[in-house]
């Protein structure tokens, strides 16, 4: 029920345990950045919706690279690069062919806009940026840090969080989610794995799937628009735009 063709690292918890090891990004500035902003986007304290994910991963030559002052300008202010530029990830710059943008490109597809930009938040189970291809195991992640996203989802401020079947499976086998269970309490396009008042956590496919995938996608990216329009009782929002994600503010 919950295997996801982009997000196969952890068949089980068990899996998610063993786990291998991850490669921590060489760049100084990155990591800095890292260290003061756990985050991308928007403050997940203030966000209305948080996408949860594994590591950020960068290529090991960023800094040679034509989008690495993007990236800089990025982590320090997501919002205001989103509202800057028009679209929420450097990876979609037109100067960027490189691996993680299918995954920005399907995002900006659910149709949240620059002007949605402080109400959405990217937060990673690993604390810092990564280089290469990485298993995480529990053992790589800080316990402040899954203590702090923990907080966000059991005692925060109501929020729509989102997250795949490998996330899930980590954040299991890390037992510091207790609220957290692999079953889900409805049936919709959106699984619901937790919900407190008007907070929920959903489970949705891995934003890097394509092709046979397609249309399961589409159907969570209208689900996930029609949250974003309830949310904010704007019937532009979302589904109505959906789209590219880059029209500038």
């Amino acid at each position: 029920m919950w295997d996801d063709p982009a997000d196969l690292s952890y068949h089980s918890v068990e899996d998610a345990r063993r786990g291998g090891v991850y490669q921590t990004h060489p760049s100084a500035a990155l990591n800095s950045l890292f260290r003061d902003r756990p985050f991308q986007g928007a403050s997940p304290d203030l966000a209305q919706f948080v996408f949860i994910g594994l590591d950020a991963n960068y290529a090991p030559a960023l800094e040679q690279s034509s989008i690495y002052d993007s990236v800089l300008e990025y982590h320090r202010d997501g919002v205001s690069f989103w509202r800057r530029h028009g679209f929420h990830h450097p990876f979609l710059s037109p100067m960027y062919r490189g691996d993680g943008r299918r995954y920005h490109q399907n995002f900006a597809r659910l149709g949240f806009q620059c002007g949605d930009a402080a109400n959405v938040s990217f937060v990673e189970l690993l604390h810092v940026p990564t280089v290469g291809r990485n298993k995480l195991e529990v053992t790589d992640f800080s316990v402040d840090h899954l203590g702090w996203i923990d907080s966000l989802i059991s005692a925060g401020k109501p929020q729509h969080f989102f997250l795949s079947a490998s996330v899930m499976r980590l954040m299991l086998a890390s037992r510091r989610f207790a609220w957290l269970t692999s079953q889900s309490r409805s049936s919709e396009i959106l699984p619901v794995l937790y919900s407190r008042g008007a907070t929920k956590v959903h489970l949705h496919l891995h934003l890097s799937n394509y092709g046979k995938f397609q249309a399961q996608m589409d159907q969570e990216a209208a689900a996930i628009s029609w949250l974003a329009r309830t949310a904010s009782n704007d019937l532009t929002l979302g589904f109505f735009r959906l789209g590219s994600g880059s029209a500038a503010c």
